[in-house]
């Protein structure tokens, strides 16, 4: 094991990580002091440069210190940071929401590492006013691709990118141009609870398309 992986190891020996983990005011602060570790430091820069940029703070979340950073060999990416990642600072399955405690818990029946895992979404700012969040737009997406393009040449080990609900899914002919046959490019349901409680068999869905995920990075490793 070499130092930066050990350095993760005392850090995650710490770290608490369970679905809605980021509620709690301690579990915050020991994400954020993990956010300079080699694995997840080069995203961390990303999302400062993005700050910048856009002359915002917490509406740009960082990227979650837990999953696998620069090393992920799978990409999941959603639709836009809800105000549950905008409180907690992080794009997280650990967030306190119904979307973030579902995929948690599909991930973990599917036997997905989430070591070999990052998330992001196609815009990623904050669409919200404090009190609604609004659908994403064209004009939001295409402003975010070239966010996304630049993550995608931070992931050297990338494998495939999921892409969750149907706005991340617009962006699919993009990547498919983009990156042609290098990376494969999966679809899956969100995991909001819109979709999992709508009939009893959505949530055995969403665990399948996940184990699909699971089983093409086990079958490549």
């Amino acid at each position: 094991m070499d130092g930066s992986a050990r350095g993760r190891k005392q850090f995650e020996a710490r770290v608490t990580d369970h679905p809605k983990a980021l509620a709690d005011e301690e579990a915050r602060h020991q994400r954020a002091a993990m956010l300079r570790l080699p694995h997840i430091a080069p995203l961390s820069d990303l999302v400062d440069e993005m700050r910048r940029e856009r002359g915002v703070t917490r509406e740009i979340p960082y990227f979650d210190p837990l999953d696998g950073g620069v090393r992920a060999s799978v990409l999941f990416i959603l639709e836009a940071p809800g105000p549950k990642a905008v409180m907690s600072g992080f794009v997280s399955r650990d967030n306190p929401d119904e979307s973030a405690k579902n995929f948690w818990l599909a991930c973990r029946e599917a036997k997905l590492p989430r070591e070999v895992t990052v998330i992001w979404n196609v815009v990623p700012w904050y669409l919200g006013d404090g009190r609604r969040i609004r659908p994403a737009t064209a004009s939001d997406i295409a402003l975010g691709k070239r966010h996304l393009e630049l993550l995608i040449s931070l992931l050297a080990r990338l494998e495939m990118i999921v892409l969750v609900g149907r706005k991340a899914q617009q962006v699919d002919p993009w990547l498919q141009e983009l990156l042609g046959k290098r990376i494969n490019i999966l679809g899956m349901p969100h995991p909001s609870p819109v979709f999992v409680n709508r009939r009893p068999e959505n949530r055995g869905l969403l665990v399948e398309a996940i184990r699909r995920v699971a089983q093409y990075v086990g079958s490549s490793s």
